[in-house]
């Protein structure tokens, strides 16, 4: 059904030569290609895309830039940074970007989404990039079109390894008290919102790609990187808000064009410190980090040993102090996973709760995040990965992949 939809939709862009259309199963280098695709006639269309395994790049970075609310002026500049290293024969850069009424009007004031193969240009005011399709009504809120957007991605720029870069609004597990208000990629157009489960069903349907990166607020918490842990190698994301600017793409994407052959984990460090020096740089506080999702189970089972732990103790006490006390971010209510585990640990004098702790710890930061780093001082303990811990607790919580397979829903029941 899907499919019937996207087709009714898509309105391919007319360019190609006079006589012949492009496409990019022919040979040549990408700006050979795009160099065809720009001084073809304007009385052909382009043909589906079809991928040559043959010639694939090294990393196929996907973005979904879902500008379809107030942060429309900063999807344009992100997608112009991406311009400053553009697409090369082993790295493909490829963007929908989704615009809205009312905001940014520059660069054409277009509406819908368009795709792009991003190519190099020193233009940091229009977007010179290839149309390769335009969405005249689209909905980024869906999962099901995150889902077209990638397979297109997949299928006509194959490669190696793939970055997916979801880019918008987040809230990490916690927004309201209902779930429908918890997600990614909020449309305002639409008023619909991928929530915590559809980006897992997403990328379950895409099929497992080396880095699942979230540009958006609030995002690298357990509740979410658990959800999608079969999904993805390595977890991007930030413990707390984002700033507007978001990332800076031409300081990450610079780096692996230089060197391709970079592996995911490589390539997650690259990100996370190219995002954490840009906001060091203007002294703007910022988290960042990079999530191993293979330990993932590893962490639920000793999660639930030092939990079971604390519990016989009967100290709730401890524990309460400890969640006032850990480090927390833009909501309250979401927590430093480690900096609370120690707060636990420091104030109890029980062995049990001080060797399954101490075990807790030294996995979240030996093997759990792979990278972090922070710049301000009020993140001095933000450790990488951010807990939900609520001085109440909620149903909508029951339906989490993490609450089904941890204890921590019955800990958190315990807590309050």
């Amino acid at each position: 059904m899907i499919n019937k939809l996207i087709g009714a939709l898509l309105c391919l862009v007319m360019v190609s030569a006079a006589t012949a259309s492009v496409t990019f199963d022919q040979q040549g280098s990408v700006s050979e290609i795009v160099s065809q695709l720009k001084n073809a006639s304007p009385d052909a269309e382009v043909l589906p895309l079809p991928g040559n395994p043959k010639a694939a790049a090294s990393w196929t970075v996907m973005v979904y830039v879902n500008a379809k609310n107030n942060l429309e002026s900063y999807g344009l500049k992100d997608v112009n940074e991406m311009e400053m290293i553009g697409s090369t024969p082993d790295v493909n850069i490829v963007a929908e970007l989704g615009r809205i009424n009312g905001y940014a009007t520059n660069d054409g004031d277009w509406k819908g989404s368009r795709r792009y193969l991003v190519q190099k240009d020193a233009d940091l005011s229009k977007i010179t990039s290839p149309v390769l399709m335009e969405i005249l009504k689209s909905d980024m809120g869906k999962w099901e079109n995150l889902v077209e957007f990638v397979k297109w991605s997949q299928e006509k720029f194959p490669a190696r390894n793939y970055a997916l870069i979801v880019w918008n609004h987040g809230s990490g597990w916690n927004k309201s008290g209902e779930p429908e208000g918890k997600g990614i990629s909020y449309d305002d157009e639409t008023h619909n919102h991928i929530t915590t489960q559809q980006l897992a069903q997403a990328l379950e349907a895409t099929g497992k790609i080396g880095i699942l990166s979230m540009d958006a607020c609030l995002m690298q918490m357990m509740e979410v990187a658990y959800e999608a842990r079969t999904g993805a190698e390595y977890i991007v994301a930030s413990e707390e808000t984002e700033p507007g600017d978001g990332y800076t793409y031409n300081t990450f994407l610079g780096p692996l064009v230089a060197k391709p052959a970079m592996g995911a984990a490589e390539l997650s460090k690259v990100m996370v410190d190219a995002y954490t020096d840009h906001y060091q740089q203007i002294n703007q506080g910022a988290t960042q980090s990079s999530v191993n999702t293979a330990s993932l189970e590893k962490l639920a089972s000793l999660t639930d040993a030092w939990t079971a732990a604390v519990m016989a103790t009967g100290n709730t006490a401890a524990a309460v102090a400890a969640r006032t006390k850990a480090q927390a971010f833009y909501y309250s209510s979401n927590k430093d996973l480690y900096h609370f585990v120690k707060l636990v640990n420091d104030a109890t004098a029980d062995a049990a709760v001080k060797a399954r702790g101490a075990e807790l710890m030294e996995f979240i930061k030996g093997s759990v995040v792979y990278h972090n780093r922070v710049t301000g001082s009020k993140y001095a303990n933000a450790s990488g990965l951010a807990i939900y811990l609520p001085g109440y607790y909620t149903a909508a919580y029951d339906g989490l992949a993490w609450a089904k397979d941890s204890n921590w829903d019955d800990f958190m029941k315990w807590i309050k």
